[in-house]
């Protein structure tokens, strides 16, 4: 059977059904016109004549006239697809933009059967023509189509007559599904591509798109710019209407009417190049609005908005299958997403040797992926698809992870610079590492208090920056063009934090100096914890009795961890084992004389196993040597002093690397360090000297120092002096090691910390002011004051800051620090009784004292970048970076914004 005619001579239509094989017919036959009986058993003669002849090819004629019939066929097609997709005229303009709707509600739904159409058909079967240019597929039984072009059951239905030809195929498998590709639309109007009905639907669908409030606009040569003020229409009455028409490109930093883009035929500003005549913009934009033309085009964008709103469009069938296509997508990204995150919050690793599903190295975000795959029916279906391959489109590759890594990082950093600008004044803290491929890291801090609700001060670690020269003009012009990269002016910093470097802290050519050249507000602090780690150091460096005390450390550690059964004899003896410490960190060394401090009888006790059990001859001699070393009572004083010294010293550290450490809590923090060390200068070594008997006393020692030759110094002048032998052991030991240890630290810690006391000075009037008389406070105020002034622009007002602080309420309690005093104002919703005094509480605050949030980068980076990721690009290393140190703003962002990110970043091959 080649064929069935379905035909209402009521409608005036017919309908062909062809079999596939019937469709094999030339094109020539497709546009064959209806013939009579007569005509048609002349040109079965004809065949009959050519079949007896039975030429090889036609003869000249003949294909001429068969070429002719093709073009006429392909011009007569042309001309009735043109009719379809021919916009309906509007009132006042020559053609809509608007997509055509169908002419009836019965067939609205029906899209691929063309409107005021004739569906043309030969009475015999036998002569219907061969597939057009024009023919539609589809299936036999309408109901079986998925698509939008399916045929309505019932005659009466179906739209007007068509003079196309519908050729339908028997398998339901052949109808065409829904589409697998969209056009990704950019959001700035200059780039725009040519309008046609997708992207236009897709614009519509999309709206305009909105800059934020706190956008800053360029300024053009003559200082005008752009203004929020132009996106709203002021009414007589007061009121304030938005311009949702107003669209800002920052391509060609000019303005746009978005609805007279879409549907105008003409060329004007507002069209083609946009609107940046800045001193006219608001006469224009007024003259334009009341406009007829845009009144026009604002109606027909609204009223395309609706139906696309309600599904009113002649393709609302498609468009349910695009949109049932859009959200499987986005449920798949979505979990995807997720995994990212989970992987890099925890620094996993994502890739294995394949990227396979299914094999056995294939990293664990596949593993992670075919997890979820067992328990959520999304990612089933979509791993089944991608092996199956019944699409091409997995989004599991190295390259999407890449970009979803990118999109939730540069989420995570938008977060965080709009609390930066929200809060208006930041600090800027930065560290340097070399990493494991021996590439120079630069750590990005900013500090910031957000004052929404409580007033919380926050480190947000922006990234790491490659450093190919560690000089302060190549580290300064680092950072400062990071800042412009992330679009944070530098003028609003307020302080700087670097540890002790030459490079960095350099009054003529370091980073602070050259920063403060630019931004003099920029205060500058040391490190706090690095200034008393390098506090530590020198103490140790000025006694060879401490140095040489450190180097017998050393020594057990290194004896016992060399050999596993020299370990375990160590470990059936003590508790707490010997630990290595850092060359750096000084105050960690607590952590190797605590072993000591409290277990030298049992540390001696494993030296002699040692010694007994050895069979190396070195090593007999090596724990012999440190047995009677650990059992001499010189070393259990040196172990009672250190140890007393770097508790103190270890306890202020800590507490000066916690992100809510303030300036005022620091330096009172180091004057009862300071006060402590001199009250341990006066009776520390008699303490010491109590302890260090009580431990000889459990190793059955006799607690007295052996005494040693006294060199004398050769006089090489008769006015020299003779030197002033010390004959005590234990007075030599006092001075040349206690009295000297001691003393560095405090002259150490006053010279180090000088720095910080002053710049701390300069904001003491913010916790002293209800005990300061009126010229004192007064002038402190003015002291102040111009710290925070520069170029002509002040922070404060200091004649009002003078007066709030006479006129502050009673505080709830005495000795309030900078943080407290920022919350009671906060709190008391008191900040604009007394704004001056919130603002200077807010710089306060923000002053950063250490570098250890960069430190805490370091350690994140040793976790992300190891041996077997070295390789790691550093657009990667930066992303995962800043999801696994920033994971509480990670947690905040939303999944859907990401996708949108993901989408708008290229054209995708599905619809997002």
């Amino acid at each position: 059977m080649g064929a069935v005619t379905v035909s209402d001579e009521r409608g005036g239509w017919s309908l062909i059904i062809r079999h596939p094989q019937a469709v094999a017919h030339s094109q020539s036959d497709a546009a064959a016109p209806a013939e009579s009986v007569g005509d048609r058993n002349d040109r079965n003669s004809k065949r009959q004549n050519i079949s007896i002849m039975k030429r090889s090819k036609p003869s000249g004629a003949t294909g001429r006239k068969r070429k002719k019939e093709q073009e006429e066929s392909k011009v007569k097609d042309r001309a009735a697809l043109e009719k379809y997709l021919k916009k309906p005229p509007v009132a006042g303009e020559g053609t809509s933009d608007l997509p055509c709707t169908s002419h009836s509600e019965e067939c609205e739904g029906i899209t691929s059967i063309v409107c005021e159409s004739t569906i043309a058909a030969p009475s015999d079967p036998a002569d219907y023509p061969g597939p057009s240019e024009s023919t539609i597929a589809v299936p036999s039984d309408p109901a079986d189509c998925p698509g939008p072009s399916a045929v309505p059951s019932d005659p009466a239905d179906c739209p007007g007559p068509s003079e196309s030809t519908i050729a339908v195929p028997s398998d339901p498998a052949d109808c065409p599904g829904p589409p697998e590709s969209t056009i990704a639309v950019p959001s700035d109007p200059a780039d725009w591509p040519a309008l046609s009905d997708t992207v236009r639907m897709e614009l519509v669908r999309r709206g305009p798109y909105h800059l934020k409030s706190d956008f800053t606009f360029p300024k053009k040569e003559g200082g005008r710019s752009c203004h929020h003020h132009y996106f709203y229409r002021r009414l007589v009455n007061g009121e304030t209407i938005k311009r949702s028409w107003v669209v800002y490109s920052k391509k060609n930093k000019s303005i746009y009417c978005f609805c007279c883009k879409l549907f105008s035929q003409k060329e004007y500003q507002l069209i083609s190049s946009g609107l940046n005549d800045w001193k006219n913009c608001t006469d224009k934009l007024k003259t334009h609005e009341n406009s007829p033309e845009h009144s026009r085009h604002m109606t027909l964008w609204k009223e395309l908005e609706t139906r696309l709103e309600k599904g009113l469009t002649i393709d609302k069938v498609e468009m349910a299958l695009m949109e049932a296509e859009k959200r499987k997508w986005r449920e798949v990204l979505t979990r995807l997403v997720a995994i990212i995150q989970s992987l890099a919050e925890r620094n996993i690793a994502f890739r294995g040797t394949t990227e396979t599903l299914n094999q056995p190295n294939n990293g664990n975000f596949l593993k992670e992926v075919e997890l979820m795959a067992k328990f959520d029916p999304v990612l089933k279906q979509h791993v089944a698809e991608v092996q199956r391959g019944t699409t091409n489109i997995s989004y599991l590759g190295k390259i999407i992870q890449n970009e979803l890594i990118d999109c939730i990082s540069g989420k995570i950093g938008d977060h965080m610079v709009k609390e930066i600008k929200q809060s208006k004044y930041f600090s800027i803290i930065l560290d340097c590492t070399p990493d494991l491929s021996h590439t120079e890291q630069l750590s990005v801090i900013i500090r910031l208090v957000t004052t929404q609700d409580t007033p919380q001060i926050k480190e947000h670690f922006m990234g790491f920056l490659e450093v190919e020269q560690s000089t302060g003009e190549s580290l300064s012009t680092l950072i400062l063009k990071r800042l412009e990269q992330l679009d944070i002016p530098f003028e609003d910093c307020r302080g700087q934090s670097y540890d002790n470097g030459a490079n960095m802290k350099g009054k003529r050519k370091g980073v602070q100096a050259r920063l403060v050249q630019i931004n003099p507000r920029a205060l500058f602090v040391p490190c706090g914890a690095h200034t008393l780690n390098l506090v530590v150091a020198d103490a140790a460096k000025s006694s060879a009795e401490a140095t040489s005390y450190f180097g017998y450390l050393h020594k057990l550690f290194t004896l016992f961890s060399a050999s596993t059964q020299r370990w375990s004899i160590l470990k059936s003896h003590v508790n707490i084992t010997l630990k290595s410490w850092s060359d750096t960190r000084w105050e960690s060394r607590i952590n190797s004389i605590e072993a000591v401090r409290y277990q030298a009888a049992e540390v001696r006790d494993a030296l002699l196993e040692v010694r007994d059990k050895a069979t190396d001859g070195v090593v007999k001699i090596e724990a012999q040597s440190l047995a009677e070393e650990v059992g001499s009572y010189r070393f259990a004083i040196c172990t009672v002093v250190w140890y007393d010294i770097l508790t103190n010293i270890k306890h202020v550290s800590k507490m000066l690397q916690s992100v809510s450490m303030q300036l005022d809590i620091a330096v009172d923090l180091l004057r009862k360090t300071e006060v402590s060390l001199v009250s341990y200068r006066g009776n520390g070594f008699a303490s010491a000297q109590a302890s260090a008997k009580d431990i000889c006393g459990q190793m059955n020692v006799e607690a007295v120092l052996k005494q040693k030759r006294l060199r004398s110094t050769k006089r090489q002048f008769s006015y020299e002096s003779q030197e002033e032998q010390v004959s005590d052991a234990l007075k030599k030991l006092e001075v040349s090691f206690f009295n000297m240890v001691v003393d560095v630290s405090i002259a150490s810690l006053q010279e180090r910390f000088k720095a910080l006391g002053e710049v701390e000075k300069k904001f003491g009037v913010l916790l002293n002011f209800p005990d300061l008389p009126k010229e004192d406070l007064t002038k402190q105020c003015e002291t102040l004051s111009n710290t925070l002034s520069w170029g002509g622009q002040s922070d404060l007002d200091k004649r009002e800051l003078a007066l709030e602080m006479q006129n502050f309420p009673a505080l709830p309690k005495a000795n309030m620090t900078t943080l407290e005093l920022l919350t009671f104002l906060q709190e008391k919703k008191m900040n604009e009784v007394y704004p001056n005094m919130w603002v200077t509480l807010r710089i306060a605050v923000t002053i950063p004292v250490t570098v250890a949030a960069g430190e805490r980068s370091f350690s994140k980076l040793k976790l992300i970048k190891t041996y077997l990721r070295s390789s790691m690009a550093q657009e990667r290393l930066n992303g995962i970076a800043l999801i696994s140190i920033n994971r509480k703003v990670s947690g905040q962002i939303s999944f859907d914004d990401t996708i949108n990110e993901f989408a708008a970043r290229k054209s995708r091959r599905v619809r997002l």
